[in-house]
């Protein structure tokens, strides 16, 4: 069983409503999460880059129109929390819906509190894919994520078996495409290396863990069935 199985047979109640309640611990490490991600938000609206996921569809958005990131990011995210609810349960929809709030106000601080001069566009590139895909690790390890195609990506992962890491790795393909018919080429290049260091980054943090032999007791052995 995945990691991403046990966080949802965690959501979806095969554990008490104690263990689903957010302590300290958990909500410090979402603080820390979100903050993660909108530092690296802020080192890709200085280089005119983009990332993965609904937050890279943000930035493009708020490229093209005069709506800001946390606007659109908040917005774009709205229609997925139905298919997180549904498939994931109301502990993981609640605490990512308060997840993309935060980023969403954190990010547009930001863009106002921190400025940025030139910077170097590689170097922007990899620093911001190290710090959103730290911080989106340190979400789904609390059982959250920044919905949109994260949301997707789990429910692929319980559904499929498919690699979350792999799924936004597809995902950013795609939105690459988009961005070289916007953008000059430096800036889709250095955005494909965040993409790159962002899918990296979960591949080698959010790893699968083997199945195991024996099971806890039968109710267990039958969540697991019902995970795959």
């Amino acid at each position: 069983m995945t990691a991403f199985q046990r966080l949802i047979l965690r959501a979806s109640g095969s554990r008490s409503r104690a263990a689903n309640a957010i302590t300290l611990r958990s909500l410090i490490t979402l603080i820390e999460g979100c903050l993660l991600v909108a530092l690296g938000v802020r080192l890709l609206q200085a280089g005119g880059l983009m990332v993965s996921g609904t937050a890279g569809m943000s930035l493009l958005g708020a490229d093209l129109t005069a709506l800001s990131f946390g606007s659109l990011f908040f917005l774009i995210n709205l229609p997925f929390y139905g298919l997180a609810w549904k498939q994931l349960g109301l502990n993981f929809t609640l605490r990512t819906l308060g997840c993309v709030s935060l980023l969403s106000v954190l990010s547009d601080v930001l863009a106002v509190s921190l400025p940025l001069g030139a910077v170097s566009l590689p170097v922007a590139a990899i620093a911001a894919g190290l710090l959103i895909g730290l911080g989106i690790t340190l979400l789904f390890r609390e059982n959250a994520s920044l919905g949109g195609l994260n949301i997707l990506a789990l429910h692929l992962e319980r559904r499929f078996g498919i690699h979350a890491g792999r799924t936004t790795f597809a995902f950013d393909l795609l939105l690459i495409a988009i961005a070289a018919l916007v953008y000059p080429w430096p800036q889709v290049i250095c955005s494909a290396l965040a993409f790159a260091t962002l899918s990296f980054v979960l591949g080698r943090y959010h790893r699968r863990t083997p199945q195991t032999t024996q099971s806890t007791s039968p109710a267990h052995d039958k969540q697991v069935q019902t995970a795959h």
